[in-house]
């Protein structure tokens, strides 16, 4: 049977596949991913593809389309059912698979979903993300052939292993975890009973339709509940996660949020003892800060490109035990398999704060103090956000600006710093600031709001502020 398949225009992401279910995505993509992957895995001379799913309403027909796609193309489908998407990665990486792809919708709204995959155990994002979609369009799979199904439930094999690197001792922590009705649900529920310490856990079953709130722990809102209940309860942490875990959010006892690039901080503090002299890796919107405090804790700094595909190619090639991200992926390398995995840096997070001698917000208020714009994401057509990138870092050079373009401009001045990037993901742009001083940084929002005017583009709203 012939087959072709086109996607929409907007599904065909750097970093996944997703769109909006009935509306830009369907089934019958689901099936096209299916069956042109697992003919890439074919002509690769694999012959395995380890599928699971997350918790929304769509994903288990979307799941088995894809199956029934991957089977059409000869390939042994590992089924793994439905959980987080980091227990599939584990899947992928202890089953020897040759390809992997998760259903899931991440922290985006309830109708969305998606599929982020691997291939030969690399990240499989931007260029192989086109390549599958022009051989979909073409028609341009293997001949059809039938393939083979099996069930694999690796749920407690992933706690044991998740567990086994509590470095934590006997120390009984008091701790508010919020799955946020997420894909971890059930493995949490798991995980807890392996750790030692007072545990409540709040949203925990999985529930497609995210009652309680929207799944995504970088956004403050989200995480009232949890910082509530730590309040409450006198907790020595609060934990959330994203709707598929693979970001992780963290709330100190005194219920304040710790930042992203300040949890990074702690965790390559506690990674370089043991590994000192080691690289560490964040992304362009981490605070000056984080870098300057690897250093002095004996770490190489290294900033790296925004993306968990591109920052888990990076760590490979640098050999770096441990990297992060201001959205919430935490990556281990140093006893973990590099990829990353909210319920993984949770168990080592609750390790180093059950080894410490103070308290967490003991620790974060002794981090120097800065003052900065929250992640500032405003709209900016697709056709034209990679052209502004391009016109405002021409200027820059041409005024000798002292810039970092990695990953868009990245510019630092006697104030601090700022950054101006197009998301690889939305029609946006995505600017930040950061300096030592509130005039500082009114000084930094002014230049950046300048360059923008200048390139055609509305400043965006400064209201609020980050940490």
């Amino acid at each position: 049977m012939a087959f072709a398949h086109g996607f929409d225009s907007t599904s065909l992401r750097e970093y996944d596949i997703r769109g909006i279910v009935g509306k830009t995505l369907h089934p019958r993509d689901a099936y096209a991913i299916g069956r042109t992957f697992g003919s890439m895995v074919a002509r690769g001379g694999g012959r395995t593809v380890a599928v699971g799913y997350d918790g929304r309403l769509s994903s288990p027909e979307l799941e088995a389309a894809l199956v029934g796609g991957a089977v059409a193309s000869g390939v042994e489908v590992l089924r793994v059912g439905l959980g987080p998407t980091p227990m599939l990665y584990f899947a992928s990486t202890v089953l020897d698979a040759d390809g992997a792809i998760m259903v899931t919708g991440s922290h985006n709204p309830p109708d969305h979903n998606g599929f982020k995959m691997i291939l030969a155990g690399q990240p499989f994002f931007g260029p192989r993300i086109r390549e599958l979609g022009d051989l979909a369009a073409r028609g341009d799979v293997v001949p059809e052939r039938a393939g083979s199904v099996r069930d694999v439930d690796i749920r407690q094999a992933y706690v044991a292993r998740l567990a086994q690197d509590w470095d934590g001792g006997a120390r009984r922590l008091k701790i508010v975890w919020d799955n946020g009705n997420g894909a971890a649900g059930e493995v949490l529920a798991k995980l807890v009973r392996q750790i030692p310490g007072e545990h409540t856990i709040l949203n925990g079953a999985i529930d497609g339709r995210f009652p309680a709130h929207h799944p995504d722990p970088t956004i403050p809102r989200n995480l009232a509940q949890l910082i509530a209940t730590v309040r409450d309860t006198g907790a020595d942490i609060g934990i959330a996660f994203d709707g598929d875990a693979d970001r992780i959010g963290v709330v100190d006892d005194r219920g304040e949020i710790l930042w992203s690039d300040q949890l990074l901080v702690l965790l390559a503090r506690d990674v370089l003892r043991a590994r000192p002299g080691s690289t560490v890796i964040a992304d362009v919107k981490a605070s000056q800060v984080l870098f300057g405090e690897v250093g002095m804790a004996g770490g190489q700094p290294l900033m790296w490109r925004s993306g968990h595909s591109p920052i888990k190619s990076r760590m490979v090639e640098t050999g770096a035990p441990l990297a992060g991200e201001m959205s919430g992926h935490f990556f281990f390398a140093d006893r973990w398999f590099g990829f990353d995995d909210a319920l993984y840096a949770a168990v080592r997070v609750l390790g180093m704060l059950a080894r410490m001698e103070t308290t967490l917000s003991a620790a974060r208020e002794a981090l120097p103090r800065m003052v900065s714009t929250p992640e500032l994401r405003f709209d900016c057509p697709d056709a034209r956000k990679f052209l502004v990138i391009e016109d405002v870092a021409a200027r820059l050079a041409e005024e000798g600006a002292d810039m970092s373009t990695i990953d868009g401009v990245r510019v630092n001045s006697a104030d601090g710093w700022w950054l101006l990037r197009a998301s690889n993901t939305q029609a946006m742009l995505v600017a930040r600031a950061e300096s030592a001083t509130q005039e500082g940084l009114e000084r930094l929002k002014a230049a950046l709001t300048a360059q923008l005017e200048r390139a055609g583009v509305a400043a965006p709203d400064f209201a609020g502020e980050g940490h």
